[in-house]
């Protein structure tokens, strides 16, 4: 059905993306935003507060959009942290979309499934998502290969709350005295956080730790830019965990790299060591332009439903589909 109506939902720390387009038509999408992100819990992310958050958005969106029907024909929703957190997810969404929305077709997919989709579309290769976290995954089209993405305290190397983290130790080195500070970042975190005296007061308590380190990834950049040697040091390294990820994931014959999150608009300081890394470790790999974001990939993923078109392999967390 190249006319179907599609929804593709993306959900995250930042809140509640929408997009309803048609099947042959998704750069036509119209989109809508809630700035509350989905509740999450100990039983995981919360199906029914996600549906009462999309259904506002879908009805409005259905009105705007002139459509004569109240229903759509195929979901796909990607959420952050579907694959450990989503099993309400998966136990409630299908029959209340079914009931609310008369979605016959059903994707429930990690936020790095949609990522991808938007990057790649649905060929092989590989995608790293960056932002405060760092995620890489890859495909053959028969199977996902999936490094790190295990959270600020565990991994998620090479991302912005790694970044702001390291940037941070070696301000707390520079005022201790010690070997490998930079006097540059601590000026740097002071003027961001106050005095680094002060500083794991400031940052320890915070239930937003990881968006708190990450925030401070942007001042790195403009250190390294400004060309302070530990700065350029710390995205160097950045840069070779970003690579490693990539080169875990990649398909054994290659493919298309892509790069996609806001981890990427710090330009060319990062940009320029991490194509080095990508050459050095996948001689390979071509590195390709992200067609698009999760939002996109999401859209992606419905159409291919609606259409029978899907060819991005299946998987009982990573992509499941109703």
């Amino acid at each position: 059905m190249s006319g179907a109506l599609v929804l593709g939902i993306d959900s995250g720390g930042s809140g509640l993306r929408v997009a309803l387009a048609r099947a042959d038509r998704p750069a036509e999408a119209v989109t809508a935003v809630s700035r509350t992100p989905v509740r999450t819990s100990a039983a995981g992310i919360d199906a029914a507060d996600m549906m009462d958050q999309l259904l506002p958005l879908v009805r409005s969106l259905l009105h705007d959009s002139g459509s004569a029907v109240d229903a759509v024909d195929a979901v796909a929703v990607g959420a952050a942290g579907m694959a450990t957190l989503g099993d309400d997810l998966r136990a409630v969404l299908p029959d209340a979309m079914k009931r609310e929305l008369g979605a016959g077709r059903i994707a429930l997919a990690g936020d790095a499934v949609t990522a991808y989709a938007g990057a790649l579309g649905q060929r092989p290769g590989a995608v790293v998502a960056a932002g405060t976290g760092m995620i890489a995954l890859g495909s053959d089209l028969t199977g996902w290969r999936r490094a790190d993405g295990w959270g600020h305290l565990l991994g998620d190397c090479g991302g912005g709350a790694w970044i702001g983290r390291a940037g941070l130790e070696a301000a707390l080195r520079a005022f201790d005295g010690r070997r490998g500070g930079s006097d540059a970042l601590l000026a740097r975190a002071e003027e961001r956080f106050g005095p680094a005296g002060e500083l794991p007061g400031r940052i320890y308590p915070r239930t937003d730790r990881a968006a708190a380190l990450a925030s401070f990834a942007p001042d790195v950049a403009r250190c390294a830019t400004d060309g302070d040697p530990v700065a350029c040091e710390v995205l160097r390294r950045a840069a070779r965990h970003i690579a490693e990820a990539a080169a875990a994931v990649c398909p054994d014959e290659g493919g298309d790299v892509a790069l996609t999150g806001g981890l990427f608009k710090m330009g060319e300081p990062l940009l320029a060591p991490l194509r080095a890394e990508i050459a050095e470790q996948l001689p390979g790999a071509t590195m390709a332009s992200a067609a698009g974001d999760p939002l996109h990939g999401s859209l992606v993923i419905a159409a291919a439903l609606a259409t029978d078109a899907l060819r991005l392999p299946r998987d009982g967390r990573l992509l499941a589909v109703v």
